[in-house]
């Protein structure tokens, strides 16, 4: 099980450079809105052509700019999954199911009778798409695209319209429908969450381009340059320099005790809000983080607190603590706090 995608496509002033390949099932596409997600799913797609490049799929190839190959959509076994589901709103729930099915009627009813009962999509055969629920329509699209046994499946966004409820709800569903399919399956999406739960690999695409690739929790554990760590919800970036006892940041007026290889090529760290302790209690290598200047905001299960580690910093460090961790509200904040220096994350600069 295989995809390569090495394409590029000029549009003036956006510009999509990428080259992935990739043996995994579960693949998740991070990115912010506009930096080529849906460019890249399309093209893989065959709804929108690449200036140039080539696309293989299991093996086949379905787009060779230089052999002039570019196979049709509905030949390249591949389903894609639009944000608003692109149902046929005249007809049925059952009729939406077959519209990509060939072959004889009896095989079709049966195909359909299969995907209706996979999907718990009984009792609504004869619906149509504005008499369901965001949830049976996302299961109707799907069983629409699975009915037809495509190599890849392509999510464009899937929950990206929905509140927070329903999406994680949903998303469980989703995995839970998704679990027997063998084929590939691409996510796209500006949430980090999204991903890490529903990917085993994961691509981050920063303005066209690929700001990193690995396997999802490793590409989260080290991100390794600044907009992957950005993206993957790092909340404290700062640039730092080399010194005789570590590492020194201008931005936070603060020395740590964390030593990288000249040759490394490292000119930031990042931590991540949570990584702080209140006590030095289990870490392991402690670094001492001063609490000064904090400001507390007051989340529904968690508090964010923003302090300066020096009267003098330019630059602030944010602290994410759950309430049940910390019973104690805002007028019992730590004078300081504790991070193992191994939570450091050692980034380049893109």
């Amino acid at each position: 099980m295989s995809i390569e995608v090495f394409i590029k496509r000029d549009l003036g002033a956006f510009k999509l450079n990428i080259a992935f390949q990739s043996h995994s099932r579960r693949i998740g596409i991070l990115g912010a809105s506009g930096c080529g997600k849906s460019l890249t799913l399309k093209s893989i797609a065959g709804i929108e052509k690449p200036d140039e490049g080539r696309i293989l799929i299991q093996g086949r190839e379905v787009f060779n700019s230089s052999r002039r190959l570019n196979v049709k959509p509905q030949l390249r076994n591949v389903g894609y999954l639009f944000q608003n589901y692109a149902l046929f709103p005249t007809m049925t729930v059952e009729q939406n199911i077959a519209a990509g099915l060939t072959g004889k009627k009896m095989q079709k009813v049966q195909r359909v009778g299969e995907m209706i009962e996979r999907f718990r999509l009984n009792g609504l055969e004869k619906r149509l798409p504005s008499e369901l629920s965001g949830g049976q329509q996302q299961r109707v699209a799907l069983a629409r695209i699975l009915a037809y046994e495509p190599e890849v499946l392509l999510l464009d966004e899937p929950f990206s319209a929905l509140d927070a409820y329903l999406k994680d709800r949903m998303q469980r569903e989703f995995m839970d429908l998704l679990r027997s399919y063998p084929g590939i399956v691409i996510l796209v999406s500006h949430n980090r969450d999204e991903v890490y739960r529903m990917s085993e690999e994961l691509i981050v695409l920063d303005a066209g381009k690929i700001a990193g690739q690995g396997s999802t929790k490793q590409i989260f554990a080290a991100p390794g340059n600044v907009t992957a760590a950005r993206l993957t919800g790092c909340k404290n970036i700062t640039e730092v320099c080399r010194t005789d006892a570590g590492i020194y940041s201008e931005e936070w007026k603060m020395e740590l005790p964390v030593f990288v290889d000249s040759e490394s090529g490292i000119q930031a760290i990042g931590i991540r809000a949570h990584q702080f302790s209140m006590n030095k209690t289990g870490v392991d290598d402690p670094i001492v983080f001063p609490v000064l200047e904090p400001v507390v905001t007051e989340d529904l299960f968690e508090y964010n607190v923003s302090f300066k580690t020096s009267t003098e910093a330019s630059g602030r460090v944010d602290w994410k603590v759950s309430k049940d961790t910390w019973k104690y509200g805002r007028d019992a904040l730590p004078g300081r706090l504790y991070l193992n220096a191994a939570d450091v994350l050692l980034l380049k600069k893109d």
